[in-house]
Order: C-alpha cells, then structure tokens, then sequence
C-alpha cells in the first residue's frame, strides 16, 4: 500500500501535513491540475494557500516523488506514476487523461532517427483522440 510518509523520508524530505495531502491528492486524482490538487487538499486538511500547494508539487516533482506533464495548450497535470517509461492519451474533447504504456520493447521511444549526439534517457508522448465516452455522446 502506499504510504507517503515513507516516500517522503526515503527522499529525505521532512513530512508535512501539507505534503503528505498533496501527495494523498495526487494518488487519488491522477492528471490533474494543481488548482484541483488544492480544492482537494483543502477538503483534507482545511486552510492551505495555493501557493503552499504549488510550493510542494514543484518540490515533490523535483525529488522525483510525482510526475508534471504539460500537455500542448493545457495547464500542468500530476501524476504519482514516476520511474517507468510510460505515455498518455488525452481526449480533445473532455480532456480525460489516462496512461499508456510502450508498446512494443523496453524503451522504443528513446530511438530517435536523428539523436544529434545526445544521450537520450527518456521520452515524452502524449496522444490525442477523442475517448470513447465523447464518441458515444455521453
């Protein structure tokens, strides 16, 4: 089971209230925006400032803890599913977001045609379409 406390500390991160809320928040919202993280935070613990929030996702993602994806003309979505090469597809209708895993080999995606001299570690992609509760009307 996950248990943020632990994350926390195995990153060397002191644990807050506040963290371990958007942590909560994070792992039960997944691709979410921070302005909802903070409602949800909110509904959690009471008072916490947007900032506050913004503060700890900005952190959290720099440790590793959670995922910041900015999909083209969207505000920034946060994930707790890190350490794996995975992708998303995002509805151009309703904006649902899920995860996509690779889907032939261990990283494909890190082959470019044309790598210029880098190393490349990792990639990015997000796929667009229409989900299927958009196609059926609902």
């Amino acid at each position: 089971m996950f248990d943020p406390s632990d994350s926390l500390r195995s990153h060397g991160i002191p644990v807050t209230a506040q963290r371990l809320a958007v942590m909560r928040a994070v792992s039960a919202r997944p691709h979410t925006t921070a302005d909802a993280i903070t409602e949800e935070v909110r509904a959690d613990i009471g008072a916490i400032s947007r900032q506050a929030v913004y503060d700890a996702l900005g952190m959290l993602a720099d440790k590793g803890l959670i995922r910041r994806i900015q999909p083209s003309g969207s505000a920034a979505l946060y994930e707790n599913r890190v350490g794996d090469n995975h992708h998303h597809l995002i509805c151009r209708t309703c904006g649902k977001t899920v995860d996509v895993d690779c889907a032939v080999g261990e990283t494909p995606c890190l082959s470019a045609a044309d790598h210029s001299g880098f190393k490349i570690d990792e990639a990015e992609v997000i796929y667009w379409g229409t989900c299927p509760d958009c196609l059926a009307g609902t």
